[in-house]
């Protein structure tokens, strides 16, 4: 049984920068952060740490084959807390699916550790769950490390140009006119070779320009999760689940008035309204597949919630689930998420290998952590650098959902909107 140590802090940010410089000489970190006072954002259940992190590691599991299976096996085996990430390519464990693109980040299909030191932050209160005694907790506040001020000059290449992008946009909406398809999330890559950076001091600049709540800081061994995500995949609580998928994006305003515009536009729209609709649906579906009867519940439709750059449409969906389902089983029946994929999702799916350049691999997964007792909670991979520290390359992809009401050129203008705080950080 884990020791509990309880801890003030004073300061997160001092707290966060000691963590990531503890990364540089382990093979495994996560830090999970909320970025958000939940009584001005999120209703209070909705967030259950302002930070949650896994540092060091007692043992791993990495594997590309029978994922589900071995995680379910390696948490019954061991009962503790895991960290880690579902690679978007676990669709081909689930369905009669491939993927056929070149992958150029060489990542695990899933990655999960049992760390040395659980760090539990809820304002001013720091739980540190370990085996370990409290000397050995100790090293985490010792010498304070101050962030040090990078420089990167990294130009990210496109992995296709504006004008194919358009063209795919205008393939994908023939499909969608022919009826093979409702809706589907189309992404692009952006890339570089040759990178040489500390990932610790690029994700403490990228989180504090974006500030969103599924932020993520995950390291283990050579490959490195740098997320600014604004989007929750699905959360277990106890018996009750909840998913908030995203579909709606406008840009912050320069002052209240015109953010008060820029919303009613958003609420306004209806592409961005059927988009979300549709994507809401899914969800229902997928939480259909194993919760209980006449449990799933629209919490919110179509909310749209304030960031720092943009402004987001988002829906929250719950159901209730039996307590002895086997957390992988819910994992299961609703990855991947719709949001990253479109309706229905099969097909989607298909169309989405057929089409786009790159293999997602990591990127439009989920990462973050399990309990002891199946609890979970994990974000969808977006808003993500990621990068092959041993290989040097860097990947950031982005994309958006496509409709018959798509305007190829709006399309294109939004991802670029999304990728605007990487890509403001990576020039500097």
């Amino acid at each position: 049984m884990r020791n509990k140590y309880i801890y003030n802090i004073k300061n997160i940010n001092d707290l966060l920068i000691n963590l990531l410089f503890q990364s540089k000489y382990l093979d495994c970190v996560s830090i999970l952060l909320s970025n958000i006072d939940v009584k001005d954002v999120y209703p209070s259940d909705y967030v259950e740490y302002d930070l949650i992190a896994g540092i060091d590691s007692i043992v791993d599991l990495s594997t590309s084959d029978n994922a589900f299976l071995k995680l379910k096996n390696f948490h019954e085996k061991n009962l503790d807390w895991m960290f880690g990430y579902l690679s978007y390519d676990l669709k081909n464990e689930l369905e009669n699916l491939s993927s056929s693109n070149k992958d150029n980040i060489e990542a695990n299909n899933l990655n999960f550790f049992i760390p040395r030191y659980v760090l539990l932050l809820k304002g001013h209160k720091l739980e540190i769950l370990t085996y370990e005694n409290r000397q050995k907790v100790d090293f985490l506040f010792k010498n304070i490390k101050k962030p040090i001020r990078n420089r990167y000059n990294i130009i990210l290449e496109a992995r296709e140009n504006k004008a194919d992008y358009l063209k795919k946009i205008a393939k994908i909406k023939k499909h969608i006119q022919r009826g093979d398809i409702y809706e589907m999330n189309y992404c692009m890559e952006y890339f570089c070779h040759n990178v040489d950076v500390s990932p610790e001091i690029l994700f403490f600049d990228l989180n504090r320009e974006a500030q969103t709540p599924f932020s993520i800081f995950f390291h283990m061994n050579d490959h490195y999760i740098i997320s600014a995500s604004p989007e929750r995949f699905l959360k277990r609580k106890n018996e009750k689940l909840l998913s908030q998928p995203i579909k709606g994006t406008i840009k912050r305003g320069n002052n209240d008035a015109e953010d008060k515009v820029l919303i009613n536009e958003l609420l306004a729209s209806k592409k961005d309204i059927s988009e979300n609709i549709m994507i809401t649906d899914l969800v229902r579906n997928d939480f259909s597949k194993i919760a209980c009867k006449s449990s799933v519940n629209v919490e919110e439709l179509c909310k749209v919630y304030k960031f720092n750059h943009i402004h987001q449409m988002i829906s929250t969906i719950s159901a209730k689930v039996d307590k002895n389902k086997n957390f992988t089983e819910i994992l299961k029946s609703a990855f991947p998420m719709g949001s990253m994929t479109g309706a229905p999702k099969i097909r989607a799916m298909e169309l989405i290998d057929h089409y786009e350049e790159f293999n997602r691999g990591i990127y439009s997964g989920a990462a973050g952590y399990i309990s002891p007792s199946g609890n979970f909670d994990f974000n969808v991979i977006i808003r993500t650098i990621i990068y092959n520290i041993q290989k040097k390359y860097m990947s950031v992809s982005v994309g958006g959902a496509i409709t018959a009401n798509s305007e190829p050129e709006k399309e294109y203008e939004e991802c670029l909107l999304k990728l605007k705080p990487i890509l403001e950080v990576l020039s500097k």
